[in-house]
């Protein structure tokens, strides 16, 4: 089956692990207290801040000790890079005042432009699935060190169609792109991540980039370093469907 999308992780294969955990948790931890203080009367931040209490009160219930509300409990959030909808909204409202003022940039990969300059022109779908909400994904594809780069990407998903390592997400993502999964390629730098795409029938690809932990060894998923390797592969690919 002819690949006619591609779906991209983002942290540890768009763009270094370091900068997500070392400039972009780090602002949104300095920022969160005067952002709420100056946000307090924002209908999306009373959103934000409702559904965070919901998230407290199922860790209480899981008897998870989590700090109290609501500044400590986000920090600890932070801190153990939880998968939290509230935090990863409210970081990405924060997150957004830093982009916009010029004090944060984003950094990808030296390969990732000229990859999705190819993909276009092959019209390729390219659309992103992370962790983090779709705003705060809008916002580091159009302030990256390579240039905006959000015109060349069609889709963004986050956790709204469900968890990364669930098979089901990636179904609802082919149905949202119109696609059978088999069409999709998948490229993550997670493992589990990757298995769940596969199990739902997607192609996919481990991508191994300076500073990613070490993955155990897996036979199910082709190896690349560089989105170079994966160009040249759906490049035979599709001469071989003519």
């Amino acid at each position: 089956m002819q690949t006619r999308a591609i779906l991209l992780d983002i942290e540890g294969t768009t763009t270094p692990i370091s900068f997500v955990h070392d400039v972009l948790f780090p602002y949104s931890r300095t920022h969160l207290e005067s952002f709420l203080a100056r946000h307090a009367d924002s209908a999306e931040v009373i959103s934000d801040l409702s559904l965070l209490r919901q998230e407290h009160a199922e860790e209480v219930t899981a008897e998870n000790s989590p700090p109290p509300l609501i500044e400590p409990y986000a920090y600890w959030l932070i801190e153990q890079d939880r998968k939290s909808p509230a935090l990863k909204s409210l970081q990405g409202k924060i997150w957004q005042q830093g982009y916009d003022d010029g004090s944060l940039r984003s950094l990808v990969f030296a390969d990732v432009r000229p990859a999705m300059e190819r993909w276009r022109i092959k019209n390729l779908n390219v659309s992103i699935f992370s962790s983090g909400s779709v705003l705060a994904q809008k916002l580091l594809f159009a302030h990256s060190d390579a240039g905006d780069l959000t015109k060349f990407i069609s889709n963004y998903f986050d956790t709204g169609v469900g968890k990364k390592t669930n098979a089901d997400s990636y179904r609802r993502i082919a149905a949202a792109l119109s696609l059978t999964t088999n069409q999709i390629h998948f490229i993550s730098d997670v493992l589990n991540e990757l298995d769940a795409a596969a199990d739902a029938g997607m192609e996919t690809s481990l991508c191994i980039r300076p500073g990613n932990p070490v993955q155990p060894s897996s036979l199910r998923h082709p190896i690349i370093h560089n989105f170079d390797q994966l160009g040249r592969s759906l490049t035979s690919t599709q001469a071989s469907d003519k």
